[in-house]
């Protein structure tokens, strides 16, 4: 999949606008994992906004994140690089193939202390 492509699916899965972020900082400023990514939440915002996903798909700092959205809270215009973050680790998981639950392979996993909402949302998470 080519750059473009993976940018809109990006945004598509995240419900992120990237093009209203005003590169202020502050959800970096927030971010307790600051020190151990490569990329920080400003530059997700503006990486994907640019369209240069591929470096990210390939960063260890997509898994990172601790998807504590501390960086949601704090941005004035709404933005949530969280998202943005979460959906490039979807695509690099996709991309790495990752993603095939098939629905042959569900009765294996059923549980029944397993609440049914956690396997629809890996069902939907890992197939397309």
């Amino acid at each position: 999949m080519e750059n473009k492509n993976f940018k809109d699916e990006i945004i598509r899965i995240s419900g992120v606008n990237p093009k209203k972020c005003m590169k202020c900082g502050k959800c970096t400023a927030t971010c307790p994992s600051f020190d151990e990514m490569e990329y920080h939440p400003h530059q997700f915002v503006y990486m994907v906004e640019s369209g240069d996903i591929e470096p990210l798909l390939n960063s260890a700092s997509i898994y990172k994140c601790l998807s504590c959205f501390a960086c949601v809270e704090r941005c004035p215009r709404g933005v949530e690089p969280a998202k943005l973050v979460e959906a490039v680790r979807l695509c690099a998981i996709r991309k790495q193939g990752g993603n095939h639950l098939k629905a042959d392979a569900i009765p294996a996993l059923l549980d029944e202390d397993m609440p049914q909402q956690a396997l629809v949302s890996a069902f939907r998470k890992y197939t397309r």
